[in-house]
């Protein structure tokens, strides 16, 4: 361990106490030891101050910090990034699960390769139980040298259009996009300058995809193919309790409960608006510059008319979830072997 660790992870929580112990014990059961976990408690009133007061006086590796108030989701996201001191840095959920090498892989791959900007793997999705019940292979142009290409898969992939594989029927496939995102780059592991240029996250609506498609803008993602990632995806998940916009943007802070300082049309703008900020702020050529604005334009006429003009779907099964049964156990049995007992 160094005396100031490689790697800083957060992890803001509120009312996390059904799941919140499992998903320390696989953060503190990962092969890469070299980092920190800080834990913003906002203020839960359940018992998840005591389960992570139980973990910190296990490993010195945890810091916890209890907001005095309800911060938001947005704001409690941002503090742990403010309060990170690591080379590298990645948020976590109070409920996903990791495989035992995910750190390590991560680590690996923003060492070897000065480009890559983000590193992460394979995402499967985990239930209530914590049973695997999908397992995706990844479906983003992240890799790609040109920025314009990773910022159009990014952009058009978080409203569910993913480039079609097969050569006869080329372009994009609509698929349905509810329940789990199939890339939820979000949680990977990223180089905290770069991070902290293209932060903070923004309370309005899918701020997280803004964070994204920024970081796309900026360098190359690193996708380990491997499933060593797993998504909850419950009923009871933030973004499953209300489709309404104004409610999701009350989640991320408080503040956005006023309709005459944060009316329905000022919450669309800001989000429409911050893609354009991210390519005036990117680190591009002026031809790259206004390819990204061109791709901007396409996708916005693209969601304007999609209400109007009927688009059929293509079921996320049938595209993307494409792991076959050995690759499902191995998932679970990855997940399973690393837990120890729980507090």
């Amino acid at each position: 361990m160094n005396a100031v660790p490689r790697l800083s992870i957060g992890l803001p929580v509120y009312n996390g106490e059904r799941h919140l112990a499992e998903s320390i014990e696989a953060l503190l059961g990962q092969s890469y030891e070299d980092f920190e976990l800080i834990i913003s408690d906002n203020a839960s009133t359940d018992s998840t101050g005591s389960i992570c007061q139980h973990y910190g006086k296990q490993d010195s590796r945890i810091r916890y910090i209890r907001q005095p108030r309800n911060i938001g989701l947005s704001l409690n996201h941002n503090f742990v990034l403010e309060q990170s001191r690591g080379e590298f840095f990645k948020w976590a959920a109070s409920d996903d699960l990791y495989g035992r090498e995910l750190l390590k892989r991560c680590v690996e791959a923003l060492d070897d390769q000065s480009d890559v900007v983000l590193a992460h793997s394979y995402e499967g999705v985990v239930d209530d139980a914590s049973n695997v019940t999908q397992a995706m292979d990844y479906p983003l142009a992240t890799d790609s040298p040109r920025a314009s290409d990773r910022f159009r898969s990014t952009l058009f992939g978080g409203s569910g259009l993913f480039e079609s594989n097969d050569p006869a029927d080329r372009g994009f496939i609509r698929v349905d996009n509810s329940g789990m995102l199939r890339a939820c780059d979000i949680y990977g592991v990223t180089r905290t300058a770069v991070m902290r240029q293209v932060a903070p996250l923004g309370s309005y609506h899918h701020s997280d995809r803004i964070i994204i498609c920024a970081l796309a803008l900026h360098g190359q993602f690193h996708i380990t193919p491997e499933w060593l990632f797993f998504r909850r995806d419950t009923p009871d998940r933030t973004y499953n309790r209300s489709s309404k916009l104004r409610d999701r943007c009350e989640v991320n802070d408080p503040a956005r409960k006023n309709r005459l300082l944060h009316p329905t049309a000022r919450l669309v703008a800001e989000y429409f608006l911050a893609y354009g900020t991210a390519i005036r702020r990117a680190p591009l050529s002026s031809a790259d510059r206004r390819e990204c604005y061109r791709i901007l334009a396409s996708w916005i006429l693209d969601r304007a008319t999609s209400k109007v003009i009927v688009r059929p779907l293509v079921p996320a099964a049938d595209q993307l979830a494409t792991a076959d049964q050995s690759h499902t156990i191995s998932a679970r049995e990855l997940v399973a072997g690393q837990r120890t007992e729980l507090w």
